[in-house]
């Protein structure tokens, strides 16, 4: 059991102080405080926790005390649970600077922002082969959560519009929406808060841990406003075969008359397969797909807060969700569930298009890719592991042997498409070797040298299966990896020598080993050195 079920720890702090605390006798509030750090340099009086305090304190006290809290948090760069870039140049971070009090939405006061908003749904409307770039239409949001909203919404308006001009009822027995069991959460969210019956389609080993979409139409009718096709698995980065989807709706279509849109949740791969696999068959050129989400702040490597949807036309946008506001002395035109919003991460965006280009975008793909696929193979050569995911697998061996030869690194074409995601677990012969040994125990005892690597169950029908994810982003450099690997192999083995279910928590102490298998050790001093202890209690500062 949770220990904060029987002690409370805030009342332990309180009552342990040299002089307890009393309630307020007018008031009764809550007394819990915090105290100030560095010898009450900063001030001597405590500060509530829970509510407002009578008088606030200097800015630099107040800086200095939410700095060092915060140093409690994971280190970004180690965090290797989450998609959300952390890292931009300086001339980035100074933009931000310069317009963090900007409103997005203040259109008429910020028009220089607005066009450049303008520029990025033209640019990435031309990047997914909108027929024409002009006649997209899409916003920015505060990320894909936001954005897979708005496509959700605008696919129920059309199929509401079309049973009603067919005469027929928008409420029995209501419209569904088709995804696989791995979607994301905030898929999951449209469904249920704007009152859409949410059909999971089961996934399987066979289907690579993402939707099948032979399986997938058996749960669509015409009542099925739409499918929402995953551009890169959370779980896995495996991506959803949208064209073949889209090959087995137009076959529905043809048979029913029943039409069917694609929306493609591109929150990572949106702006990365362009860029890794441009001869990928997802977007735009497939006529069933009408709408495109992505995170700005994923692999379109901005800071957090930028995501972006676009619609391939007007006509797949219906009007009745776009609102004419008549504000701050301008027309303004929104479809988006936020109105103020801050503009600073657009101007980023746009900063990272123009700055990387193609090319650019392309490098940094290619290189997560690399690094993404040198970790795959150091975990499956280990035999500790085996890797889930298969951006390493090769589709076919024509031309290694020649390649080899030559010395010419291999192509990305040459592997299966996917995100730069590598999902593992134990291995069946590990797993049988050391039943014991639980798998959970790796994640927190990377967690006690830095690392951040999630281990969690896969979708329904597979939850039996436990896997840890690294999302292999940009600042993942192969130093990062090589160390990764040493810490995880090292941590291993110190779990198989054990001979006690208490193995795990002795491993903790060995959580900042100060040797490393990968470093050199020249001119360090090792394991008898020096001379014999003493006896006397000695530790260095």
């Amino acid at each position: 059991m949770a220990l904060s079920k029987h002690i409370n720890a805030d009342r332990l702090v309180q009552d342990s102080h040299d002089k307890k605390p009393k309630h307020h006798k007018l008031t009764g509030t809550d007394s819990n405080t915090i105290q100030h750090s560095y010898g009450a340099r900063y001030g001597t009086q405590p500060l509530p926790k829970y509510h407002f305090s009578s008088k606030g304190i200097d800015a630099e006290s107040a800086y200095q005390i939410i700095h060092d809290e915060l140093a409690l948090d994971g280190s970004p760069v180690l965090n290797l649970a989450s998609f959300v870039h952390t890292w931009m140049p300086a001339q980035a971070d100074k933009l931000m600077q310069e317009n963090m009090t900007k409103n997005l939405i203040d259109t008429d006061e910020y028009p220089a922002t607005q066009h450049i908003h303008t520029r990025c749904i033209s640019i990435l409307a031309d990047l997914w082969h909108a027929p024409s770039a002009k006649q997209a239409i899409g916003t920015a949001t505060t990320g894909s959560s936001e954005a897979i909203q708005l496509g959700g919404l605008a696919m129920k308006r059309i199929w509401q519009e079309k049973r009603k001009a067919a005469g027929k009822s928008i409420h029995e027995p209501g419209p569904n929406i088709v995804m696989g069991a791995n979607a994301q959460v905030a898929l999951e969210k449209f469904a249920r808060y704007f009152e859409v019956e949410c059909r999971l389609v089961p996934i399987s080993v066979e289907s690579k841990y993402r939707l099948d979409p032979k399986k997938a139409m058996e749960y669509v009718d015409e009542n099925t406003i739409g499918v929402f096709v995953i551009l890169g698995s959370t779980y896995t980065g495996h991506y959803e075969p949208v064209k073949e989807m889209s090959d087995l709706l137009d076959e529905y279509e043809a048979k029913t008359g029943y039409s069917v849109p694609i929306h493609v949740d591109g929150a990572s791969g949106g702006f990365f397969a362009p860029f890794a696999t441009p001869q990928l068959e997802w977007d735009f050129k497939l006529p069933r797909v009408v709408s495109i989400n992505t995170s700005g702040h994923k692999f379109g490597l901005a800071y957090v807060g930028v995501g972006w949807v676009v619609w391939r036309d007007k006509a797949h946008l219906p009007k009745d969700l776009i609102f004419e506001l008549h504000y701050l002395g301008s027309v303004e035109y929104s479809f988006s569930l936020n109105f103020s919003r801050p503009a600073a991460p657009i101007i980023a965006q746009y900063f990272n298009l123009i700055h990387l280009g193609f090319e650019g975008y392309r490098n940094v793909a290619l290189d997560d890719l690399r690094n993404a696929r040198l970790l795959s193979r150091a975990l499956e050569k280990s035999g500790y592991y085996t890797v889930l995911s298969d951006i390493h697998r090769k589709k076919s061996n024509a031309g290694a042997t020649i390649k080899d030869a030559v010395g010419i690194d291999d192509d990305v074409t040459d592997y299966e498409p996917g995100l730069p995601v590598v999902s593992f677990r134990f291995s069946d012969d590990f797993k049988k070797k050391y039943p014991e040994i639980q798998q959970k125990w790796i994640q927190t005892l990377l967690r006690a040298r830095g690392w951040i690597v999630p281990n969690y169950e896969l979708a329904p029908d597979l939850e039996q299966i436990e896997i840890l994810r690294v999302v292999v982003r940009e600042n993942m450099t192969e130093v990062l990896i090589d160390r990764l690997v040493s810490d995880l192999i090292e941590i291993t083995e110190q779990l198989t020598t054990a001979d006690s279910p208490m193995h795990a928590l002795n491993a903790l102490g060995h959580g900042h080993s100060s040797s490393s298998k990968t470093e050199h050790t020249h001119g360090k001093l090792e394991k008898g050195d020096g001379s014999s202890p003493s006896g006397t209690y000695a530790k260095q500062c």
